[in-house]
């Protein structure tokens, strides 16, 4: 089973871990990879098509000789593990309520798989069996407000922008104005010392 892992300083944080889960670390750990930065109402529902064959997961680093699944490159359905990994988002998610953390805000920010001791079982026709160690942390993602756009908002905005471009306008026809006016001078200038050399 899940051990319970909680925070007493008050942090937005939760955990769970599992030991010995006899399951592939291998799979494990593609599965890992695809629930990661995800929430957790998501990869409840990710995983429950998973076991239920719907939809399966992507294998992005162990996938020597594997076909392609559908929507995706290489891919297979890992039902064991899934199921394990159902037990401890569901056991995160509980110890996450007994914090008193928002469960419908809740995003997988640690998971991984460890491979553990591999045991022989049996005397003379022995052979070892899988295990592999679990381990997940939640946080309570902020939610960000979106500014809600209404006509007045709008309407403002679209008037500041006016009133910028009618206070850049003046400025232009200033400096216009002042280069005129020194290429005038400098004309009359040029015709006055003309008329000096003439005479």
């Amino acid at each position: 089973m899940a051990t319970k892992k909680g925070n007493a300083s008050g942090s937005h944080v939760a955990k769970a871990s599992m030991k010995d889960r006899p399951i592939s670390t291998k799979h494990s750990i593609e599965i890992c990879n695809h629930l990661r930065y995800k929430t957790v109402a998501w990869a409840i529902t990710e995983l429950e098509n998973v076991a239920s064959l719907k939809k399966a997961v992507p294998f992005k680093r162990f996938n020597n000789d594997m076909g392609h699944k559908a929507g995706m490159a290489a891919g297979r359905y890992p039902v064991k593990a899934a199921g394990q990994f159902l037990q401890l988002i569901r056991s995160v998610k509980a110890n996450a309520e007994d914090l008193g953390l928002n469960a419908s805000s809740l995003k997988i920010t640690k998971i991984l798989a460890n491979k553990a001791s591999n045991p022989f079982t049996g005397r003379r026709f022995r052979g070892s069996s899988k295990r592999t160690h679990l381990g997940i942390e939640v946080k309570e993602a902020e939610v960000k407000k979106k500014p809600v756009r209404t006509k007045r908002n709008v309407a403002a905005k679209v008037e500041e922008s006016k009133v910028a471009v009618e206070e850049k306008k003046p400025e232009v026809k200033v400096e216009k104005e002042a280069n005129v006016e020194t290429k005038a001078e400098t004309k009359t200038e040029v015709k006055k010392e003309k008329t000096g050399d003439s005479q």
